[in-house]
C-alpha cells in the first residue's frame, strides 16, 4: 500500500489523513465483505468499510433477529393448539423482555465473530466509518463514534464494490414526524410487548412482525394498500397469507395510513380507503369512508430505501433509478469501469441469500479482472434469476420460485397450473390443518418446463428447495421431479405428487409388477 499526501474531499479539508492504495476496497460490511475476503485469499490487499455491526442487516436488524422471534411464536401456537392432538398444555405467560433479550445476545454475538473473523484475516483493512466517493475510485471515509479512525481519511481502489445495503423507508404520512413509531429495526428488541399494534405495511416485514407479536398475545391491526397481503406473490399464496392473517389480525386491505396522531400513550391512524389497489383489483367505492385506529404502538413497515443517497455517486458518474436502486450490467459492474455493486442497492432480489449469490458473481469478476483467476475458470459471471427462491415465514409458511401465474398471463405465455394439498402425502394427513391450507402449486409449460412453483405449509421453504435445484442445475422440467425417488413418509411427497400431477404421471393406477410379471 502507498501513502499520499492530505488533500480536500468536495471541499472539506482532510488535513495529513494518508490516502492508501487497495486491490479492493467494499463499501459494506455486510455479504459484500465476502468480496473482500475471497480477494485476500488471492493475495490481494482489501479494504471493507462499514460504521455499524458486521455482517449487514441481516445478522443484526433483519432476518436472523426476525426468524429467532417467529420461532417463538411458533412455539406459542403449537402449545395452543396441543389439544387438538390430545395433549393438555396451556400458553401461561410470555417473558417478551427475556425473548429480545436472548435474541439481541445471539445476533451481536454473531456480528462481534464476524468482525473478529475479518480483523483476522490477512490482508483486510477493516475502517470504521461511512463511505463516500471523491472520484471513480477514490472513498473518503468519515468516522464514526467508536471507530478506530481520529479523522476523515481516503483510500483508492483497483475494484471498489457497493454493497452498503438498505434501511427502513418512511412513508410521507401526514403527522409520522410528531409521533412515536417503530420500524422493522426497532421492532425487533423492543423490552416490553405492546398491548395492541397498529402495522402500516402489508408486505414481508408487516406481515411476519404482525404473525408474531399476534402469536404472543398482542392485538394487532395491519394497513395495507392493496387487496391482499404480500402482493407481489402468487395469488395463490398471497390470499392464504391474507386468510391466515385474518383469523389473527385486524386487517385494512385496500386501505392507507393518510394520517397518524398520538395522545395520552395511545396513536390513532387514520386509514382512508384507496379507490384503485394497483393489483387488479377496483379497490373501494368512492363513498367509502375513512377509518380511526387506534393502539399503544404504532409499526410502519412500508417497504426498504436503498442506502446510497450518503455516498456521492454523481462523483463516480454511477447511475441509480428515482428510488436510489443502482444500475449495473448482467455482470453487476455499474457504469464506472471496475465499480461493482450487489444486495439491496440492486432491488431486484432483496433478499439475504440473493445477495450472498450475488457476491459470488462480483467476486469472480473482480479476480478475473485483477488477472488472479483465467478467464477460463469455469467460474459464473452474470446474474440469473431465474431460480431464486424466497420465503414467507408467517403461519402457514410459504416459499416460492420462478414466475406467478399474473406474471404469466401479462407475458401471454402459454402455461398449465396444477395445485395440489398437502393430504396428498401421508404425512400431510397427520398435521393439524384446514382444509386447502396447505398446497403445492407448479406452474409449468406444455413441453414440462417448470416455470414456477409456490408452497403453502409447515416446511415449505425446505420442500421448495428440490425445485429449486432442478431448476438451477438440472433439465428443470416436471419430470426432473416426478421422476426422483422420494422418502416414505415424508412431507416431500407432496412436492412428488404435485409434481406428478403435473407431468400427468398417475402412479396410483399403474400395473403392480407382479402382474406384468405374471402376464409374461
Amino acid at each position: 500500500m502507498a501513502d499520499g499526501d492530505g488533500d480536500s474531499v468536495d471541499g472539506d479539508e482532510i488535513g495529513v489523513a494518508a490516502e492508501d492504495d487497495f486491490d479492493v476496497v467494499v463499501i459494506g460490511g455486510g455479504s459484500g465483505s465476502q468480496v473482500a475476503t475471497a480477494a485476500a485469499g488471492c493475495g490481494l490487499e482489501t479494504a471493507v468499510i462499514e460504521p455499524g455491526p458486521l455482517g449487514g442487516a441481516c445478522i443484526t436488524r433483519g432476518c436472523v433477529p426476525s426468524k429467532a422471534l417467529l420461532q417463538r411464536a411458533e412455539v406459542a401456537e403449537t402449545i395452543r393448539r396441543a389439544g387438538r392432538f390430545g395433549l393438555e398444555a396451556s400458553l401461561e405467560s410470555v417473558d417478551y423482555g427475556a425473548i429480545t433479550a436472548a435474541v439481541h445476545d445471539l445476533v451481536y454475538e454473531k456480528a462481534d465473530r464476524q468482525e473478529r473473523s475479518l480483523e483476522d484475516a490477512d490482508g483486510v483493512t477493516l475502517f470504521r466509518g461511512e463511505g463516500r466517493f471523491v472520484d471513480e475510485r477514490t472513498v473518503a471515509i468519515d468516522p464514526v463514534e467508536g471507530g478506530d479512525d481520529d479523522g476523515p481519511r481516503r483510500i483508492q481502489g483497483e475494484h471498489v464494490v457497493i454493497a452498503v445495503g438498505s434501511r427502513p423507508t418512511t412513508p410521507p404520512i401526514d403527522g409520522l414526524e410528531d409521533v412515536d413509531f417503530l420500524t422493522s429495526d426497532d421492532a425487533l428488541f423492543l423490552e416490553e410487548q405492546p398491548d395492541s399494534l397498529a402495522v402500516v405495511g402489508g408486505g414481508y416485514v408487516g406481515a411476519e412482525l404482525a404473525y408474531f407479536f399476534a402469536a404472543l398475545g398482542t392485538e394487532v391491526t395491519v394497513v395495507g394498500r392493496s387487496d391482499r397481503l404480500v402482493p407481489r406473490e402468487d395469488e395463490a399464496v398471497s390470499v392464504a397469507v391474507t386468510e391466515s392473517l385474518e383469523n389473527r389480525c385486524d386487517l385494512y386491505t385496500g386501505y392507507e395510513a393518510a394520517a397518524v396522531s398520538q395522545a395520552d400513550g395511545t396513536v390513532t391512524v387514520t386509514a382512508e380507503p384507496v379507490e384503485d389497489t394497483g393489483d387488479g383489483d377496483d379497490g373501494h367505492d368512492e363513498d367509502a369512508d375513512p377509518v380511526d385506529l387506534e393502539a399503544d404502538a404504532l409499526l410502519v413497515a412500508a417497504g426498504r430505501t436503498p442506502n446510497t443517497d450518503t455516498l456521492d455517486l454523481e462523483n463516480a458518474g454511477i447511475g441509480a433509478d428515482d428510488e436510489g436502486y443502482l444500475e449495473t450490467d448482467d455482470r453487476l459492474e455499474t457504469g464506472a469501469e471496475n465499480v461493482w455493486a450487489l444486495g439491496d442497492v440492486l432491488g431486484a432480489e432483496p433478499y439475504k441469500h440473493a445477495a450472498d449469490y450475488e457476491a459470488e458473481i462480483v467476486a469472480a469478476n473482480v479476480l478475473t479482472e485483477s488477472g488472479v483467476l483465467p478467464e477460463t475458470a469455469d467460474l459464473e459471471r452474470e446474474v440469473d434469476y431465474r431460480a431464486m427462491p424466497h420465503a414467507i415465514f408467517t403461519s402457514p409458511e410459504a416459499a416460492s420460485v420462478g414466475q406467478t401465474e399474473d406474471e404469466l398471463e401479462e407475458s401471454g405465455r402459454e402455461f398449465e397450473s396444477t395445485r395440489v394439498s398437502y393430504d396428498a402425502a401421508p404425512k400431510g394427513l397427520l398435521l393439524d390443518l384446514e382444509a386447502g391450507e396447505a398446497f403445492v402449486k407448479v406452474l409449468s409449460s406444455p413441453d414440462g418446463e417448470i416455470l414456477g412453483c409456490h408452497v403453502v405449509g409447515p416446511d415449505a421453504a425446505s420442500l421448495l428447495q428440490e425445485v429449486v435445484v432442478a431448476m438451477e442445475r438440472g433439465g428443470g422440467t416436471v419430470d426432473d421431479v416426478a421422476g426422483t425417488v422420494h422418502v416414505h413418509p415424508a412431507l416431500n411427497e407432496v412436492v412428488l405428487a404435485a409434481f406428478e400431477a403435473a407431468a400427468d404421471r398417475d402412479l396410483s393406477t399403474a400395473p403392480d409388477w407382479r402382474d406384468v410379471a405374471g402376464d409374461s
